[in-house]
């Protein structure tokens, strides 16, 4: 389909343009003026309304989305251990699917085009994302004690059999997810280690997220998780890694020489009083820091908006600096470094030859009102209930508030009624 969206503000180049976006199949086409020969299937009134690019979300549990509210206000190995866990062994594929199906249109609804999920059915994950038509790199969940053991072996082989599944979908892809270092023994990283050379594949994993891991692993290994994994060869394969709140120099510079990307949790790190991570020192660094939600057993929403306000407040108030963490600093958190990250290929900005993964936010909000700096309103005002429309791949996956590839009621009941269990 081509689609033309007219006379509309745009955040191009972090700035603010204002002209028309052509969109044919699944990249923009144009920005500015329309191309002479241009003919539009469907046409878009940008009147009053701002283009941006689509928000990354980088970390999250999507199945957790039944789990909302269920786990508050507990130390991290409770929330953990005696809370989320529990629940996880209660949980069906097909359970597990409505979750999917509930955290996507929670995402779409609020500006994410894509997001990183580490699952336990990941299949039934990605079908969500599909059905809804939002972008996911999936990672189940491994763990184990050794490359041996029979279960853990189990979920490495159906990782690989799903990642073949959804072979050449162009919005689902794959990388390898080892939870935790206390989950995955060495021997078993070793193994993974092994297998992403052999398969040229990408990590996704937990890291330094907690006190308790980083002291458990001097006692254990005599050094951090960070310089512990780096001894393993671990960093040796593109790795992204979230939390990283308990870090020290010797880390943050191991993080830095190796390209790892920091997936930055603030709500989710607050809440479960695990911190807070040193954003501003890893920036110095040159580490590219990236934005996820974590789950919302955790945080307890998926809403980029909110995340970018906490990202840009949080640091400035710990520093006693405010200049850290601007907005723009932020913004690309959410889009350009979330890109890097996931290896998005051509995206995050909308320019011409990006992919045409762009959200339209209604400016005539009283959050919005006076329009000064859009850009600085997009972090310190916005919501995501202005949210208007979503175009993922070329595809209008939102239109007006409302999902066009599903029947949102559906969504909710589905989750209401597999949430009594819990």
């Amino acid at each position: 389909m081509n689609i033309l969206i007219k006379n509309i503000r745009i955040l191009a180049g972090g700035g603010i343009t204002e002209g028309s976006i052509c969109i044919s199949d699944n990249e923009i086409l144009s920005v500015g003026a329309v191309p002479a020969d241009f003919t539009a299937d469907k046409t878009i009134n940008g009147t009053g309304k701002l283009a941006m690019p689509g928000l990354i979300n980088c970390h999250t549990h999507s199945y957790m989305s039944l789990f909302r509210n269920l786990a508050d206000d507990l130390t991290f190995e409770d929330w953990l251990f005696g809370s989320i866990m529990p629940r996880e062994d209660a949980l069906s594929a097909e359970d597990a699917y409505w979750g999917a199906m509930l955290s996507c249109a929670e995402m779409i609804k609020s500006g994410t085009v894509c997001f990183m999920d580490m699952h336990m059915f990941p299949n039934k994950c990605a079908e969500a994302a599909r059905n809804l038509g939002i972008r996911a790199v999936m990672t189940r969940g491994l763990t184990g004690p050794d490359r041996n053991e029979k279960d853990a072996l189990r979920r490495y082989n159906e990782h690989m059999q799903e990642r073949e599944a959804f072979d050449g979908d162009p919005l689902i892809s794959f990388k390898l997810g080892p939870h935790a270092i206390y989950t995955c023994g060495k021997d078993y990283l070793e193994f993974l280690i092994e297998k992403a050379h052999e398969t040229k594949q990408e990590f996704h994993i937990h890291l330094s997220e907690t006190v308790n891991e980083v002291n458990n692993c001097y006692k254990e290994q005599g050094k951090s998780p960070v310089e512990y994994l780096d001894e393993l060869g671990f960093f040796d394969i593109k790795t992204c890694a979230a939390h990283c709140v308990h870090l020290s120099e010797h880390d943050m510079e191991i993080l830095a020489q190796k390209n790892v990307s920091v997936i930055h949790n603030p709500k989710s790190n607050l809440k479960l009083a695990n911190g807070i991570a040193p954003i501003p020192a890893l920036l110095e660094k040159g580490v590219n820091v990236c934005l996820g939600t974590d789950s919302q057993a955790s945080n307890n929403t998926l809403n980029m908006f909110d995340e970018m306000n906490y990202a840009a407040l949080l640091h400035k108030g710990t520093t006693g600096i405010p200049t850290v963490c601007s907005a723009g600093d932020v913004l690309g958190f959410a889009t350009v470094n979330g890109v890097k990250a996931l290896g998005l290929g051509n995206s995050g900005v909308i320019a011409a030859g990006s992919k045409a993964d762009i959200v339209i936010l209604d400016l005539d909000r009283p959050q919005f009102s006076p329009v000064n700096d859009l850009a600085a309103a997009l972090v310190y005002s916005a919501n995501g209930s202005e949210v208007d429309t979503v175009i993922i791949n070329g595809e209008i996956v939102l239109e007006k508030g409302r999902l066009t590839k599903f029947d949102e009621e559906e969504i909710y009941a589905r989750a209401r009624k597999i949430a009594e269990k819990f």
